[in-house]
């Protein structure tokens, strides 16, 4: 993992990284580990969509994108809304979370939402 995280070009980047893998790996209580080339995730679960169609995936994790930092929630962001009021600075798309900067979301606030996202979806594929 920190061979990867160490191959981020942008140092301010890289601290808020290993930042994001501490917090994850606390409210996981998960070790962390890759999901593809790019993507470091926490945890698992495994889906079966209607076509059928079934695998596993991460609980949570995040990746170091070009534009911003991405970190994957996939419980939704519908019941969130009191937390996304107070987290700061983001924009969002179906199931990811996308900051700039870690200084630019409230720690404690981005910590509960990992949380939350996680035990929705620990509810949800059982």
């Amino acid at each position: 993992m920190e061979g990867f995280l160490n191959t981020v070009k942008e140092e301010t980047v890289r601290k808020d990284c290993f930042e994001i893998m501490k917090i994850m790996k606390q409210v996981t209580k998960e070790e962390p580990k890759m999901w593809g080339s790019s993507i470091v995730g926490f945890g698992s679960y495994h889906y079966k969509g209607k076509s059928g169609r079934e695998g596993d995936w991460m609980l949570t994790g995040f990746s170091p994108r070009k534009q911003n930092l991405t970190l994957y929630l996939m419980g939704g962001f519908d019941t969130h809304k009191d937390l996304l009021k107070r987290l700061g600075k983001f924009t969002t798309s179906v199931g990811c979370l996308y900051i700039k900067k870690l200084e630019d979301v409230d720690k404690k606030v981005l910590k509960e939402l990992i949380s939350e996202s996680v035990k929705r979806m620990k509810l949800l594929s059982t």
